[in-house]
């Protein structure tokens, strides 16, 4: 008898997350679980309707519940009264979709997307579980930990900042393509060839420092080391890439070495396809290139909150699962002679790759989802003998 037969109820789930990829993509990941688990009734994700999630999460035809709220202001202004103003209106909106839609449990990925619909949940004690991504958690997660039901975490090291008994270190949650996506297909999708392939991206929004070293070396890397790259600009910064490569490299478009993209949609198949990554030190963009058994080089961007990307980054240097590289260090000359190292040094290269593999959770989704389903069935039994 299935578990869904013994149990005969279904459940209606709330997912909030927003701002940047790391907050959406690991919710989109157990959106995706949920929706195929035969116990779930209904999903509704909480996402600000100006935010990149509302494109991503309507593309993947889940419900969306828009609710406009926006970072805290950093200096005493008229803006901080506006945003007070803006989070209370937020508050209240998410306490309403939560007396009508009635969900069973809530999850939040943090940041300020999610926190009204938390604080929304705290009040009226609707039972919700968190899950943070990087080391250093964010102050959403700071304050809402102690009332959340379980408290899911990337990383071990984030415990010791919270205020909480119900930890589980899950990892995070990754799209079941990046367990099941094979290099030779992913390589087939691209149009790319089977040889050492290099991806150069700076997250979805792109990185400056990064973009302006990489236009440099992208004409040696194709043609004297033969490699492919796969070159992600951020959308913001695509047109002053390419009018800087056609200055440099004037036959670049012709170059079947090389892919240049504003923004891939798909970033299990690039990652997938690829042996070196340069790349921000993002939590979920780690799990991802663990995931995918890449050899990083991390330059962690130097103003995020809490300073989390360097910290992300330099536990994984100690692991010795990346080449670290700062920001301000981030030159052509740089990037060029690490990325020469593992090309000439395919040990080196190989090292790194298993580093990366042995630190990733291909699991993680399917143990929050678990979670979350113990915290439906609690709620649920909790009402009925109310």
């Amino acid at each position: 008898m299935s578990d869904i037969s013994k149990n005969s109820k279904k459940y209606t789930y709330f997912i909030t997350g927003g701002g940047t990829g790391g907050h959406i993509y690991p919710a989109m990941a157990v959106c995706e679980a949920l929706k195929n688990d035969e116990e779930t009734k209904d999903i509704f994700y909480i996402g600000n309707p100006n935010n990149l999630e509302y494109d991503i999460v309507k593309k993947a035809g889940f419900k969306f519940l828009p609710i406009k709220v926006s970072a805290m202001p950093r200096k005493l202004s008229f803006g901080l009264i506006k945003w007070a103003f803006e989070l209370e209106l937020a508050n209240w909106k998410a306490l309403y979709y939560l007396l009508k839609y009635k969900p069973d449990c809530i999850l939040g990925t943090g940041g300020y997307v999610s926190a009204p619909t938390l604080f929304a949940a705290s009040i009226i004690k609707k039972p919700f579980m968190i899950h943070d991504c990087d080391i250093h958690p964010g102050i959403v997660t700071k304050s809402v930990a102690p009332l959340a039901k379980a408290v899911s975490l990337a990383f071990e090291e984030s415990q010791q900042f919270l205020n909480s008994r119900k930890f589980f270190i899950n990892g995070n949650p990754i799209r079941k393509t990046f367990k099941t996506l094979t290099k030779a297909k992913a390589r087939r999708k691209l149009n790319l060839e089977n040889k050492t392939t290099i991806c150069i991206m700076g997250g979805s929004q792109g990185a400056k420092s990064i973009n302006n070293a990489a236009v440099e070396i992208l004409k040696e890397l194709s043609q004297k080391y033969d490699v492919q790259v796969i070159f992600q600009t951020g959308k913001k910064h695509y047109e002053d890439c390419i009018q800087k490569i056609e200055k440099l490299y004037p036959e670049y478009e012709k170059d079947k070495n090389l892919v240049i993209k504003p923004y891939f949609n798909d970033m299990a198949t690039v990652l997938k396809s690829s042996d070196i990554a340069i790349s921000r030190a993002g939590s979920l963009s780690l799990s991802e290139l663990c995931a995918c058994g890449v050899a990083p080089i991390l330059v962690p961007y130097p103003y995020a909150a809490a300073d989390h990307q360097r910290k992300n980054a330099k536990a994984m240097f100690h692991k010795e699962a990346c080449i670290y590289l700062e920001d301000a260090d981030t030159t052509p000359q740089a990037l060029m002679k690490f990325l020469s190292f593992l090309i000439e040094n395919p040990d080196k290269l190989e090292l790194l790759q298993n580093n990366t593999k042995k630190l990733a959770k291909y699991d993680s989704t399917e143990r929050i989802i678990r979670q979350l389903k113990s915290i439906a069935r609690w709620k649920n039994k909790l009402t009925k003998k109310q």
